[in-house]
């Protein structure tokens, strides 16, 4: 009779991960698409890579160091995965300044400034990438020659732009096809575009090993996936002549890199099963929406951070019935 029930605040259920595991998993997930990267686009992709996540780390330093006054944090290896993403959002020719700039931008405004990890209600990287899209277009628009693509006369152009142009201007589409390339070349990299743009291959591996490690769950990958397959299946049905294949679509642009790793960050995406699908549906259709119709001919950046501000809102009321929780009839 003497002894007392102490209930203590809850995680009640604990796990050998830490952060600095779990983030570290993630930049190992990350390095065979910085290694294909790099074959693509030769040094520079290196050199833009260590400057952003170099950049990241030494900002988190002097935010917490010498603003915030707190304690140090730079070892968990979040801010290195912030440099990482925002280096894998931008072409390898982007200018060493404008690069730190935006590094900047992902840890002071889009971290530090709401209170540093497991505080920020948007992805940092993405903050980074659509400052720096918006502030420096033509730089973030300008990708150099991949030196084994094979798109005549498009060096400079990805994909996305080159099909977006052409049906605009009423190309048939088997001349469209012609300039963009295959499936084959869209799936391995072999095509313009951002570091993690053109290696949906090596992101897809990065992201198996995530699952296998449960870093993430299939939910939000999948949704999206799936909603941009119905949506622009859907729309090439209605009119094979103005809108391209949904395979296109899938694997071309950042689809694969905002999908596996951007829309399923941690801390910006839901925590509940059905929350994520929710989640992963309007991330899908809102990227296709753009795409479709938006003046930019890529959204899934516009379109996680769009959904990253409902998040809040499905965590408050999609949530897993408690424990014991009576369910009411009728």
């Amino acid at each position: 009779m003497n002894r007392k029930l102490i209930i203590s605040p809850s995680p009640h259920v604990k796990g050998t991960d830490s952060v600095p595991s779990i983030m570290y998993g993630v930049v190992f997930s990350l390095l065979p698409a910085l290694g294909i990267a790099i074959y693509f686009f030769g040094i520079s992709a290196l050199i833009v890579t260590l400057t952003a996540i170099g950049a990241c780390v030494i900002f988190e330093f002097l935010i917490q160091k010498y603003l915030i006054k707190g304690k140090v944090t730079i070892f968990n290896g979040s801010a290195i995965i912030t440099g990482l993403l925002l280096a894998f959002n931008v072409p390898s020719s982007i200018p060493i300044w404008m690069i730190i700039v935006g590094s900047l931008v992902a840890i002071g405004i889009g971290k530090m400034s709401f209170g540093g990890l497991g505080a920020n209600p948007f992805n940092p990287a993405l903050v980074g990438r659509v400052f720096m899209l918006i502030s420096f277009p033509v730089n973030m628009t300008s990708f150099p020659a991949n030196r084994f693509a094979q798109i005549d006369g498009f060096s400079g152009a990805t994909p996305l732009s080159i099909a977006k142009g052409a049906l605009k201007s009423g190309e048939p589409m088997s001349d469209i096809f012609d300039k963009v390339g295959n499936s084959l070349n869209h799936f391995v990299g072999n095509m313009e575009g951002s570091l993690g743009e053109i290696s949906a291959l090596f992101i897809l591996l990065g992201g198996l090993y995530m699952l296998y490690r449960g870093i993430i769950t299939w939910h939000i990958p999948v949704s999206i996936f799936l909603t941009v397959f119905i949506f622009a299946g859907s729309m090439h049905l209605i009119n094979p002549e103005q809108y391209m294949p949904a395979m296109f679509h899938i694997l071309t642009g950042g689809l694969f890199l905002g999908a596996i790793y951007m829309a399923t960050d941690m801390v910006t995406s839901p925590m509940s099963t059905k929350a994520m699908l929710i989640y992963g549906v309007g991330i899908g259709a809102l990227t296709m929406i753009i795409r479709t119709w938006g003046a930019y001919p890529e959204g899934i950046s516009f379109a996680i951070l769009i959904m990253n501000a409902f998040v809040p809102l499905m965590n408050r009321y999609i949530k897993p019935k408690r424990f014991g929780e009576e369910v009411k009839n009728g």
